[in-house]
Order: C-alpha cells, then sequence, then structure tokens
C-alpha cells in the first residue's frame, strides 16, 4: 500500500471528480482483483474497475466467440465463462502473464492453432516486470514468439491500445483533454494516455526508475507518490 492512496480516491469521490482504475495485470479475474484490492482499504465499484482481462474477454464476447485456447492462468481464465476451451481448433488464442507455467508444449498448441486460423489477442506486450527478487519476462516477449513463428499480428486489448482507453474514456463521459492518467509506467501509462491526447502524470513509485526521465517521453507532471494528488485544487 501507498501511503495515502485511499485518502486520494476517497477525497476523489468526494469532490464527485469520477476516476477509474486501469490495470494490465493479467493473473486475475476482475472480481478476484476487486477482493484484493477492497482488502487493501479501497472502497471500490466493480464498475470502477477495468483490467486487461476483462477487456479481453468483453472483446471476444463482442466478436461473438464460442471458443479460446487460454495462455492464462486458471483464476485470469474466470473472466471468460460461457466461451469454451478448445485445445485443438480454437477461433482465439489469447495470451498474458503465466509465469512459469509458459512451456514449449502450450506454446506450440497456440502456434499449431494460429497456424489452423485462430485470431491471436494480446493482453498486453510488455516486455518485463520488475518486483524485489528481481526482473521478470512479462508476457510481451511471448506473444511476439507466436506473432514471429505463426507470421501474424496480435490484437492487443490492454494499455496502451487506444480501444482500452477509449472504453474508460467513454464510460467516465469526458473528452480526453479532461482527463489525467496517472501511472507508474512511462511508456503504456504516460505515452499511452497522450497519444489519445490525456495528459499523463508519472508518479515516482513501483515500476518507475529514474533513467525513465531520459527516454524522450515528456509527462505532463512528475509525482513523488498519487498521494501528491491530495495537495492539487
Amino acid at each position: 500500500m501507498i501511503p495515502g492512496a485511499t485518502a486520494v480516491i476517497a477525497t476523489l469521490r468526494a469532490r464527485g471528480i469520477p476516476f477509474r482504475f486501469m490495470t494490465n495485470t493479467t493473473i486475475y479475474c476482475r472480481y478476484t482483483l476487486l477482493d484484493r484490492i477492497r482488502s487493501m482499504g479501497f472502497a471500490l465499484e466493480i464498475d470502477e474497475l477495468y483490467s486487461a482481462t476483462f477487456v479481453a474477454a468483453r472483446y471476444l464476447r463482442e466478436h461473438a466467440a464460442r471458443s479460446y485456447y487460454p495462455l492464462l492462468l486458471p483464476d485470469a481464465q474466470l473472466e471468460f465463462s460461457g466461451i469454451e476451451i478448445d485445445e485443438e481448433a480454437p477461433e482465439y488464442v489469447v495470451v498474458g502473464d503465466m509465469g512459469a507455467s509458459f512451456n514449449f508444449a502450450r506454446l506450440n498448441r497456440a502456434f499449431r492453432a494460429l497456424m489452423n486460423g485462430a485470431k491471436l489477442i494480446a493482453l498486453h506486450k510488455k516486455r518485463h516486470w520488475r518486483t524485489s527478487d528481481g526482473i521478470y519476462l512479462d508476457a510481451g516477449p511471448f506473444v511476439m514468439a507466436l506473432e514471429y513463428a505463426a507470421e501474424t499480428n496480435a490484437v492487443v486489448v490492454g494499455k496502451p491500445s487506444a480501444a482500452y482507453f477509449k472504453m474508460v474514456l467513454d464510460d467516465l463521459n469526458q473528452p480526453p483533454e479532461r482527463v489525467a492518467m496517472v501511472g507508474d509506467d512511462i511508456e503504456i501509462d504516460v505515452r499511452g494516455a497522450k497519444l489519445m491526447g490525456m495528459q499523463g502524470w508519472l508518479v515516482r513509485t513501483g515500476r518507475f526508475r529514474k533513467e525513465d526521465l531520459g527516454r524522450g517521453i515528456w509527462p505532463d507532471r512528475v509525482l513523488e507518490s498519487i498521494a501528491d494528488l491530495l495537495g492539487e485544487e
């Protein structure tokens, strides 16, 4: 928990300032993620939370998908209830983060499905992520391996996809210039928001590293943490 974060959300709600949580987390369905967020002290409703798994499942339903092959952990698959898992001839292959559960057999099954005409859906294409134990491969390298092998391009549904940002902007019923994206990732949060005409506010917590400020992407604001918003008028 970042000190002051729950107070920021409570203040936004008290002032009538609309907000949404956007995450590329791919290991949980949205309801599990909501429970985890609430357990940390946030007063949050399900309609205020957007996740890459939710957006991917919504995409499949909007395209009347009947089957898919998941490169997803079991909890994330709960988001896709009602869409059949097919390991042989799915209509879609959906790739998220599986950590150590990625293996050759799973990837090759996905590759064969793509060669048989399945469409490739990527929850995101982040290269890596950092933890207290060090740096780890994220889903992006596996997505790109499948793209290369099957000679196809994935539909990316998570940040920084324009469709994801537009979905949230439509929900907020606000034009882009009236919205700020507050995040710790200079590329997918700040750059993605600015490409949509939103402001990108970078926080020096989480994924932030000082070298991020030398990558040619210029945040509209740099905050020590989200708690700095309590001083904004």
